[in-house]
């Protein structure tokens, strides 16, 4: 092997290989990929190395060229672009690097051997969940195959935690903070800044006409015995089921409801985080379906009243605030993070208007194909343009060196995204972070609700890891790595 692990990352390979399949919790561009690399240099057996997406697949593909040298046995990427026959020849190299949806299909074509797998890594392991492929792969590999986790953000939800850990059959907990003192000299300086943003005039009043639409539709709920929780997301999702469940003769009245009021909160989200075009694109979509709640809601006067009050004025003072900010970074690598895929495009055109280079990276929608993302990130890696424009695709785990600012053009409420979001920027030299955040909105919400998370993620990983420690006779002895202090939780599995 071509590099060779730091002190903290031979401690967490001594104890894959100790103590069996094993969860890796590292914060990103600390190297768990070279901890992958290094375990399957020492394993005799064939080898899989699976990631969510194609480009990092084809990005871990190339590390291993790069790291491990010409391999005895073979290394290969493999996608489902390639026929079946194919495929069913290149699973004879000794590594596979792949999807977990090429595997998965492959499994039940009977051309995957499955049954030589030695050693499995799973990259961004929170993602094993409910019916993702990482689920059904893991269940089918042999008992005495050695999985290992990787992931630098599983979450804050207890549940959700131990889902991934039954699911890849985890009986081992790695994790590093930054603030370990094995881990912290190799931390890059991250700064982190919160722009707050004030709505313009004629957003606040829009606002004020939605907000009281919102509050009408809440009440025909609430009058018919039905309590929307409409401050969370999460929530207020939940409640659609229970509605098509109900064997009531209101239940369509009431699903009626409900549904205007879900176009009408997203609308709101829109409205405060985003801007005008993404509200009258969302509507012109409503405007264009058969249903009977989207037609209401574009037909509505005080919708149409909310429209005309945004074209009124100046567009959301986001996109202002966000020229300033590239400005102020003039010459640096910037990625913007994007939550909605119709604000690329726009941004894109007013970086263009400002005389700024930018391009956008999303997923394979829309003629933006596999290529497409490939040169984007290659002609970025490259320097051939400063600013890179991503959706969510972006925030995995690809390897962009030299990055120097990340800016978040909305907060998002995900602990896991947000980590992933950050970790983009500061992996080789000191980062920044900007978040743009309107003020009394979501955006607030999102913001501290991803920080509570996150604190809370790392809590439950630490209970979890004490459990472990104190059923396995290998791991009873260790050092916890829990901070002195640390509100000791005693739930661990029922």
């Amino acid at each position: 092997m071509k590099l060779h692990p730091r002190e903290y990352q031979q401690k967490i390979i001594d104890s894959i290989q100790t103590n069996g399949n094993t969860l890796v919790v590292l914060p990103t561009g600390l190297g768990k990929t070279l901890i992958a690399l290094s375990l399957i240099e020492k394993t005799k057996g064939k080898c899989i190395f699976l990631t969510p997406t194609k480009p990092l697949a084809k990005q871990h593909n190339n590390t291993i060229g790069d790291v491990l040298g010409k391999i005895n046995g073979g290394s290969v990427l493999v996608t489902g672009e390639s026929t079946p026959k194919k495929r069913a020849v290149l699973y004879n190299n000794k590594i596979i690097t792949s999807t977990p949806q090429t595997i998965r299909n492959d499994i039940k074509k009977g051309i995957f051997p499955t049954k030589e797998v030695s050693l499995a890594v799973f990259d961004e392991a929170h993602r094993a969940i409910g019916n993702y492929a990482y689920v059904s792969v893991a269940a089918v590999l042999p008992e005495n195959a050695k999985i290992i986790a990787l992931t630098a953000s599983p979450g804050g939800n207890r549940t959700k935690i131990k889902e991934v850990l039954t699911n890849l059959r985890i009986s081992n907990i790695e994790i590093k903070t930054a603030t370990d003192p094995g881990v912290s000299p190799y931390i890059k300086k991250m700064a982190q800044k919160w722009i707050p943003v004030e709505l313009g005039e004629n957003y606040k009043e829009a606002k004020t006409v939605l907000d009281s639409y919102i509050k009408k539709q809440t009440q025909l709920l609430r009058n018919a015995g039905v309590r929307p929780q409409t401050t969370s997301k999460r929530a207020f999702l939940a409640l659609r089921q229970r509605l098509f469940d109900m064997e009531h003769p209101s239940k369509y009245r009431l699903i009626y409801f409900y549904t205007c009021l879900l176009h009408a909160l997203h609308l709101q989200e829109l409205l405060e985080t985003q801007g005008r075009g993404p509200v009258f694109k969302y509507l012109e979509k409503l405007s264009e379906s058969e249903s009977k709640s989207a037609k209401a809601i574009s037909s509505n006067s005080e919708i149409r009243r909310v429209v005309s009050l945004l074209n009124s004025g100046d567009d959301h003072p986001k996109m202002k605030k966000l020229i300033s900010l590239v400005s102020g970074l003039k010459g640096k690598k910037i990625i913007i993070f994007v939550q909605y895929r119709d604000q690329i495009a726009q941004i894109i055109s007013l970086l263009e208007k400002r005389g700024f280079v930018g391009r956008p990276f999303m997923g394979k929608k829309n003629s933006f194909t596999k290529k497409l993302q490939e040169e984007t990130l290659d002609a970025f890696r490259a320097g051939e343009f400063g600013i890179l424009v991503a959706s969510s695709i972006g925030e995995e785990g690809l390897d962009i060196p030299g990055v120097d600012a990340v800016i978040f053009y909305e907060p998002i409420p995900s602990e896991i995204r947000s980590i992933q979001r950050r970790g983009r920027a500061g992996r080789f030299k000191k980062g920044e972070v900007y978040i743009l955040m309107t003020r009394a909105s979501r955006d607030e919400y999102y913001y501290w609700a991803s920080k509570a998370r996150e604190k809370k993620m790392k809590e439950i990983l630490f209970s979890f890891q004490e459990k472990f420690r104190s059923k396995s006779p290998s791991l009873t002895n260790q050092k916890s790595t829990k901070k002195q202090g640390q509100k000791q939780l005693t739930d661990f599995f029922p």
